[in-house]
């Protein structure tokens, strides 16, 4: 309605416009003509006056007036209305012996204009004037041509007006049906898509990039759905077993110990604790929290948490480059590297190794990496992954073995919250080629 009333106002001050210089150009011509006619009126009189010859009526048009002075400045000869009447202007005629002017009352009626205008007639002895009048052309040249004007101008008005009201109307019309499609879409109906209008305009592209965040929340809410269940599924196993433990012993009080009860049902407790931690993280990650930055020499941060870490059966083999330093929060890196190397200790067979060096950044890369890639592989000699099962392990809740017993992994989220730490600080986590085991490369931006 806005964008209508606009258009009208526009196309009405518009067409006044146009219909106003219309009316200024027709007014011009119609006093170019008035003119052109008392100069050839006036010119055949002043003709007949210098060869003596001078015909009656002077006029041949209603409404022209006309007067022949002699040199004395008297009346010779003039049209019936003049009659009597002292002569009608003032104007003598220049050198091109033709001079023109408006005259507003005097020998005319009171409130009456006219052109008027003089030229010489030569006579021998003696230079005469011929005036010739008619009243002047009104700004509206004739009621019936102002009408007609006006009256077009109005319908080019209403004309635009309405064009413009349908024009904006189809425009918006699929506007209107992504609105409704939008109602439509709830979380129990995220299939649903807007549709696309049959124009390649912007509304086409509007459509489409809405089609594509629904497609993204749809992904987003089966993947929060299936990451729900999952954890449910995860939480309900140590519940689970804690309540067998204890109804066993309520069943028979006598045939277990209070520390033996204790000590199973702390297996199940560790385990429910270290999934809701690993949950907290996860959450606290998802908010996207601005990291902490402090300067952190990979080398010395990797033998540093490995010598911190309690002794296993698995060696530890190390090639590590000095002087590689990124910027970070050394909490989650810590973290990161802590999940990387319990996930190899639970694969390798007998070694884990750890190499960090510096590498050039392709130009694909150059906004990620603008300084160079800082890079940490931790590689452990165990069966290795299939390669089209690599990017299953950063899903959250995945066991690639899942006939195995869960007390004896993780909790399913340890690649997965390494992957967002990775993330966050602005690298990369993945599983890549290896002659043996698995091998994680951690890819950050050097300092």
């Amino acid at each position: 309605m806005r964008i209508t009333l606009f258009a009208g106002a526009v196309a009405t001050l518009l067409s006044a416009l146009l219909a106003t210089m219309v009316m200024i150009a027709i007014h011009r011509v119609a006093v170019g003509d008035l003119m052109g006619e008392l100069t050839a009126a006036g010119g055949r009189v002043a003709h007949e006056v210098e060869h003596n010859e001078v015909v009656t009526p002077l006029v041949e048009y209603k409404g022209r007036n006309l007067q022949i002075v002699d040199g004395t400045g008297k009346v010779v000869a003039a049209t019936p209305q003049l009659q009597g009447k002292p002569v009608m202007a003032g104007i003598t005629p220049d050198h091109k012996n033709v001079s023109s002017g408006v005259v507003c009352g005097g020998v005319f009626r009171s409130g009456e204009c006219n052109l008027v205008v003089a030229q010489s007639a030569y006579r021998p002895g003696d230079d005469w004037v011929v005036y010739s009048s008619s009243p002047t052309v009104p700004l509206y040249v004739d009621p019936w041509l102002a009408a007609t004007v006006i009256g077009a101008a109005v319908a080019m008005a209403v004309a635009i007006t309405t064009i413009g009201h349908r024009m904006v109307t189809e425009s918006l019309r699929p506007v209107n049906a992504i609105r409704m499609e939008l109602d439509k879409i709830t979380e129990t109906r995220p299939d649903r898509r807007v549709p696309l209008p049959r124009s390649q305009d912007e509304i086409h592209e509007l459509a489409d990039s809405v089609n594509r965040t629904l497609a993204r929340l749809e992904a987003a809410m089966k993947l929060q759905r299936h990451f729900t269940s999952d954890a449910s599924h995860e939480l309900r196993t140590p519940i689970a077993a804690i309540r067998a433990e204890v109804e066993d012993a309520l069943h028979a009080p006598e045939e277990t110990s209070v520390p033996t009860l204790g000590n199973t049902v702390l297996r199940s407790v560790d385990r429910l604790e270290a999934i809701v931690g690993d949950l907290l993280t996860i959450a606290r990650l998802e908010a996207g929290k601005e990291v902490d930055r402090e300067p952190i020499d990979l080398a010395e941060f990797v033998t540093s948490e490995c010598e911190r870490r309690p002794r296993q059966d698995k060696r530890f083999e190390f090639s590590l480059e000095r002087g590689v330093v990124v910027t970070g929060d050394r909490v989650q890196l810590s973290r990161l590297l802590a999940n990387l190397i319990d996930n190899a200790e639970r694969h390798a067979a007998t070694t884990i190794a750890f190499h960090v060096r510096r590498s050039f950044c392709p130009k694909r890369d150059t906004q990620r990496f603008p300084n160079g890639i800082a890079m940490l592989e931790v590689i452990d000699n165990g069966p290795g992954i299939d390669p089209e099962k690599r990017e299953l392990v950063f899903q959250r809740f995945t066991r690639l073995d899942t006939a195995r017993d869960r007390y004896a992994g993780g909790t399913g989220l340890g690649l997965p919250i390494a992957r967002q730490i990775a993330e966050a600080h602005a690298g990369t986590l993945r599983i890549e080629d290896s002659p043996h085991g698995t091998r994680f490369i951690l890819r950050l931006p050097l300092g």
